[in-house]
């Protein structure tokens, strides 16, 4: 006689009820589909056509990302609700910690690349650190690097702009300015790369050929980062030594569209979103600027002193870091004041970064800071151990990366990973039409690492209805939504807290049967959570009885 019990773990093929755990699983998919699309809508009215066909979506591949905005819109791993959990990935001691220098990693498709004091470009492996190539400038690489097309394109304080082959370093080629490209870092649009010299120009060359087709000529060393939007080049210079300008030229052909006059100079790079340019300067001031006139909409005054920090635009705020250490929030149509953190150093250079609710910033003290991006409140920090942060941070696919400080390294922060191993388990191996049963859905954390909000996802199974749930385990237990009672239909359950290693959380589901004699009752479960998880095989089951 067959056995009226038939348990199917996620190591084996499930013979019942595949479509029904498909469901379940697809159902987590839309969800994070539909977030991610929605995060991305608000910032599709910013236009910019960044050559970036062979990268994805959630790459970073200019400093100041595709959007102009220093926020990525499609992180979903990263979040504050675990960012608290962040840990080192790996740090990879590449320069000679003479200088504090300012290049912001790149990521495209697993390869991170960034400039150093050693005079080299790098290209790391993203998952372990280990490195893919260098490539030699003849100076310090402050600049950071922009990838587009397979190319990755980097100035160099050797006064040239260099074109790389991404895939090995070789050179393609390299474009000489009059003088040297210190912070400016190319953005590519269009097929263009835009970049400053403290020549006092701001270029725009083929990025196929490296062929000039334009300059323009400021006031002074444009260590500004240029911004692409609408057929627009914004960008800063310092002017002088006495004032500083931001600059708005005709992408095509270099021409003047207007120019507006800080207090003192500009070195901070411009973000661009809803029509509004916003920039800091020396002089004290965040500014917003009409993008087609240069009108002043608002400024707010941070303290006066050296900024190099530049502004990150993400859902209405813009977020600074200023003089003093102090990372503030602004309403991005008024300025007013939102929050500020400060972090108790003297200057500011690194730039924030946003993804998902959380802003990442460095900072002089050595620390790398994750703010509540509607709070401000700290989630999380890690001390470099080396002094001056000038890098800026840079969030791909649920991994941090940035360039320490002085002396320091070039480091990478993840979740961790941890493997979960789920069951279904039924109260009873005999059942009859009437009776109650109840499934016990075990999630076991085999580690290494915590599992933050682990997500259960099944459903009455066919031939029974609803009758209660109950959850027990770690703290902070969850929260389950599910049909009415007699209901049918699907349950999500929530563990609202982390799940250490080696611990257990468990979902109690009863039902009652409904079904006649002979029907045979199949229950589907899948479990998830945001720390990644090494082996999703273990993250699905299923358990048949027959009604006798």
């Amino acid at each position: 006689m067959k056995s009226p019990l038939r348990v199917v773990n996620g190591k084996r093929a499930l013979s019942i009820g595949i479509v029904s755990f498909m469901f379940a699983v697809g159902l987590l998919c839309l969800i994070l589909a539909a977030a991610t699309m929605s995060a991305y809508a608000q910032a599709s009215d910013v236009v910019t056509s960044a050559s970036t066909s062979t990268s994805s979506p959630a790459d970073w591949t200019q400093f100041l990302r595709d959007n102009m905005q220093r926020w990525n819109p499609y992180e979903t791993v990263l979040g504050v609700n675990n960012v608290g959990g962040l840990q080192l990935k790996w740090k990879n001691p590449i320069g000679i910690y003479i200088q504090n220098i300012m290049s912001a990693p790149a990521v495209v498709n697993g390869v991170v690349y960034i400039g150093s004091d050693d005079h080299n470009v790098y290209a790391l492996n993203a998952s372990t650190g280990a490195k893919l190539w260098s490539f030699a400038t003849g100076n310090e690489v402050d600049s950071s690097p922009a990838v587009a097309n397979g190319v990755v394109y980097v100035g160099s304080q050797d006064d040239n702009v260099y074109a790389l082959n991404a895939s090995t370093g070789d050179k393609l080629w390299s474009f000489a300015t009059g003088g040297s490209v210190f912070s400016s870092s190319p953005t590519v649009a269009n097929g263009v790369v835009y970049i400053g010299s403290v020549d006092n120009n701001v270029y725009a060359l083929d990025a196929s050929t490296g062929a000039k087709l334009w300059s323009y000529t400021t006031g002074g060393a444009v260590l500004s980062t240029p911004a692409v939007a609408n057929g627009v080049v914004y960008v800063g210079s310092v002017d002088n030594t006495v004032y500083g300008r931001v600059y708005a030229l005709n992408a095509d052909t270099g021409a003047k569209l207007w120019s507006f006059a800080t207090g003192n100079l500009v070195r901070s790079s411009p973000a661009v979103a809803n029509g509004v340019v916003y920039i800091q300067s020396d002089d004290g001031n965040a500014y917003a600027l009409n993008a087609s006139t240069g009108a002043k909409l608002w400024s707010y005054t941070t303290g006066l002193g050296v900024v190099q920090s530049s502004p990150a635009v993400a859902n209405g705020v813009v977020y600074v870091g200023a003089s003093g250490g102090t990372v503030y929030a602004l309403n991005a149509t008024t300025g007013a004041f939102l929050w500020k953190f400060v972090t108790l150093s003297d200057l500011f250079s690194s730039s924030p970064a946003v993804a998902n609710g959380v802003v990442y910033v460095g900072s002089e003290n050595g620390i790398v800071y994750a703010l509540n991006a509607t709070t401000g409140v700290k989630l999380w920090s890690y001390p470099t151990g080396g002094l001056g942060i000038f890098s800026s941070p840079t969030v791909v696919d649920g991994v941090l990366y940035i360039r320490g400080g002085h002396g320091s390294s070039t480091y990478a922060f993840s979740l961790g990973s941890a493997d979960l191993f789920l069951r279904v388990q039924p109260s009873e191996t005999t059942v009859h039409q009437g009776d109650l049963l109840t499934y016990a859905f075990p999630v076991w954390n085999l580690g290494p690492d915590n599992a933050f909000h682990e997500v259960l996802n099944t459903q009455v199974p066919a031939g029974t209805t609803f009758d209660y749930i109950r959850i027990s385990g770690t703290p902070g237990l969850g929260t389950c939504t599910h049909p009415p009672y007699q209901g049918t239909g699907q349950i999500v359950c929530h563990q609202n807290a982390s799940m250490a290693p080696n611990t257990t959380w468990t979902v109690r589901l009863t039902v009652r049967v409904t079904s006649p004699a002979g029907t045979v009752i199949t229950e589907n479960a899948a479990t998830i959570a945001e720390t990644p998880d090494p082996n999703l095989a273990n993250n699905m089951a299923a358990v048949s009885l027959t009604v006798q």
